[in-house]
């Protein structure tokens, strides 16, 4: 996939079957991304990413606290 410049600026290209890469990318999108970005990703998916994605402590507190708001 060519990601948006704003969110990754480093590639041109993204191989999201690869688990590092996809890692990578959504940590991007939760750190770089605008709105719709953010509302683009699984949140099934990311709920189960969180804990490996090693956020900023402010983003990571953010989503933490709504996925335990929305359980």
């Amino acid at each position: 996939m060519r990601p948006k410049r704003y969110i990754v600026w480093s590639k041109e290209e993204l191989d999201l079957s690869d688990p590092f890469q996809r890692d990578w990318y959504i940590r991007q999108v939760l750190t770089h991304g605008r709105a719709e970005d953010v509302a683009s990703l699984d949140w099934d998916e990311l709920r189960g990413l969180l804990p490996r994605l090693d956020l900023p402590e402010e983003i990571a507190a953010l989503w933490e606290e709504y996925f335990r708001a929305h359980q």
